[in-house]
């Protein structure tokens, strides 16, 4: 099967439904067994939808759906209520269920707004065997920062409210971004190999590669100042600012000069 943008508002509307209904119906008291039942369904519907999209487009363009803002924009809806899926289901926390699937949507949303249509031709550095794994991990990791900002942001007002008292949220926050950070430096570690391959040299301090060092360094701030056995809300700041350097990382493609080696367009 091969669907294309032009089929994807037809995939992507009802998976938005899904997600938005399941986090709504998840965060609703008093909950049911049954209404459990339809959370899971609801959500695995969506993400499946999602997921036929993804391998049908692959099928359609006969290279990974993995070069352009849109299509990473797919991978990472795809990801992210994924993440909150599985942390609602680990931890039963149904607001980060709702706040997953409201970034997922925004996500898919723009896509259907704006898909991005490029030539479905890869450059030569494009067409290592490392590109797939290199990107996939990456989003994955991107996935899990983005549902620990949602949660440090959760306690951020908690705390405001007179609320703050809460551990176990922000031990919760510390796994979510030990998790994320595992895959970030894996994917950081494939993109030196694919470097290598691609270029002759692991690492030339690109504004890129530089970008996402810099934002590598942040997490490992958070991190450090956790074991340090801070908890107090300059922690959480720091958070905030890790993710806006990843997203800067991550979008900031069209700021970067034309000589960097990571322009692909």
């Amino acid at each position: 099967m091969s669907l294309s943008w032009n089929e994807f508002p037809c995939i992507a509307l009802p998976a938005m439904l899904c997600w938005l209904s399941a986090g709504l119906l998840a965060c609703r008291r008093p909950r049911s067994a049954r209404s459990v039942y339809v959370v899971d369904a609801l959500t695995i519907t969506g993400i499946a939808l999602s997921a036929v999209f993804i391998a049908a487009f692959w099928n359609a363009l006969s290279r990974p759906p993995l070069r352009t803002m849109g299509e990473t924009r797919l991978w990472y809806a795809l990801f992210m209520i994924l993440a909150g899926y599985i942390t609602y289901r680990r931890w039963n926390y149904p607001w980060l269920l709702l706040l997953s699937a409201i970034v997922a949507t925004v996500f898919t949303a723009i896509n259907v707004l704006k898909p991005e249509i490029h030539s479905v031709a890869l450059m030569p550095a494009l067409q290592s065997f490392l590109f797939i794994p290199h990107v996939i991990i990456y989003i994955i990791a991107y996935a899990f920062f983005g549902v620990a900002t949602l949660a440090a942001g959760v306690l951020f007002f908690r705390r405001r409210s007179g609320n703050g008292n809460d551990n176990g949220l922000l031990t919760f926050v510390d796994d979510l971004v030990h998790v994320g950070f595992g895959f970030l430096a894996l994917g950081l570690l494939l993109g030196a190999v694919w470097a290598k391959e691609a270029w002759g040299h692991y690492w030339s301090w690109d504004p890129k590669e530089t970008l996402a060092f810099i934002t590598g360094a942040a997490y490992l701030v958070y991190i450090h100042l956790r074991h340090q056995g801070r908890k107090d809300n300059f922690v959480l700041w720091t958070l905030l600012v890790a993710f806006l350097l990843l997203l800067l990382c991550w979008f900031g493609t069209a700021l970067l000069p034309r000589s960097s080696l990571h322009l692909y367009s």
